[in-house]
């Protein structure tokens, strides 16, 4: 009897204690999923800096959230993070889902915004904070993706923001879209062979002596992805800051390699190509990748963006490509840009490849916001 009365009260003791860590787990993973987005508080006296992220190919949620501590760490900015995520995954990150940014209202008190989002169709409850953003004048940082940052279909023609998206093509300043509006150009093409081409940036005539060169040696930008078209010249005052040589692969692709086998010592240059029936060289005119201009949108002030297409998260393994990114949000916020900015990356910095993942991928890699610290 004795016996038995021990076994039970041992089976209730077990039995509770599972209950009570399955609870703490519950409790952790719901705290977890509160977090839904990333704050790096820096120096209170400085300027706080907004990253929007939202794209299924270039890994922003892998590179911005390390711009992010290097701008903290290195430099005392204050940085919020903001990550595309599934409503019923609050705090999870999710690329694949094109119609959620949570935290956006952080826009209304940010310094600068940074966006690399790629076809967004955000709400207009989410939208508005942008535009508020942006009639206010306060600068824009554009990376990659961000000239064809919304696309807004059939299926979003109750939207009051559709004219945001990359394919408005209505006569008017909103013609192409935020890109072209905002940033000076909207998506056009792959100029460079995507997945064997990298990028290396050389300077722009006229620009030598820009502070956003300051420590970059030229030919220290480099990236493995490949060079973006733009039409030329790009439009009103856009000034080239950085030139994008196309240059071929040396050996040959490796798909477990997050470069993909490319390598900033390639230096074989492309010949003469034939495109759309015409035989082109890649790299005469060479495209900007790199540019400021100034911008307004109806009813707005004036304000001025960089944009930079080269950054994805392999890019940006390059301290040059980094350094590009750090100095022009130095630019942006007036703030003199340093000599030489500490660029140095910080934590175990390990970005993917670039490329499409389906949603079992985004799955399986669970990325919690709440343990990115």
């Amino acid at each position: 009897m004795k016996k038995s009365i021990l076994l039970i009260t041992a089976i209730f003791i077990l039995l509770s204690c599972a209950n009570k860590s399955e609870k703490q787990v519950g409790d952790i993973e719901s705290e977890s999923r509160k977090v839904d987005l990333l704050f790096l508080e820096g120096d209170p006296k400085k300027p706080l800096i907004v990253f929007v992220t939202g794209d299924e190919e270039y890994r922003s949620e892998e590179g911005m959230p390390q711009i992010a501590k290097i701008l903290k760490q290195h430099h005392g900015f204050n940085c919020k993070v903001l990550f595309a995520q599934d409503p019923n995954k609050p705090g999870i990150v999710d690329p694949n889902y094109l119609n959620n940014i949570p935290g956006l209202e952080c826009l209304s008190d940010a310094d600068l915004m940074v966006i690399f989002t790629r076809f967004r169709a955000l709400p207009d409850k989410q939208m508005k904070w942008i535009d508020d953003y942006l009639k206010s004048g306060r600068p824009v940082l554009g990376i990659r993706t961000a000239t064809h940052a919304f696309n807004f279909t059939e299926k979003d023609s109750l939207s009051t923001f559709s004219h945001y998206g990359n394919f408005n093509n209505k006569e008017g300043p909103w013609k192409g879209g935020f890109g072209r509006l905002i940033l000076g150009e909207k998506w056009i093409s792959h100029h460079g062979d995507h997945g064997n081409q990298s990028t290396r940036g050389l300077k722009a005539p006229g620009a030598e002596d820009h502070p956003i060169w300051n420590g970059i040696e030229e030919g220290c930008i480099w990236g493995p992805t490949d060079v973006y078209g733009v039409r030329l010249p790009l439009p009103g005052d856009s000034q080239p800051i950085v030139l994008g040589q196309s240059i071929d692969r040396s050996t040959e692709f490796d798909e477990n390699d997050p470069r993909l086998g490319m390598r900033p010592t390639d230096i074989d240059l492309p010949g003469k190509i034939e495109r759309d029936g015409i035989l082109i060289d890649q790299n005469d005119p060479m495209m900007p990748i790199a540019w400021i201009k100034s911008y307004q949108i109806p009813g707005g002030q004036q304000g001025k963006s960089f944009t930079s297409t080269i950054g994805s998260s392999t890019d940006l393994m390059e301290a040059g490509t980094r350094r590009l990114i750090v100095n022009a949000v130095f630019w942006l916020l007036d703030f003199d840009v340093p000599e030489m900015a500490n660029v140095d990356t910080l934590g175990n910095y390990r970005p993917t490849r670039f490329g499409f993942k389906d949603d079992d991928y985004w799955d399986e890699k669970y990325i919690v916001i709440a343990d990115m610290k």
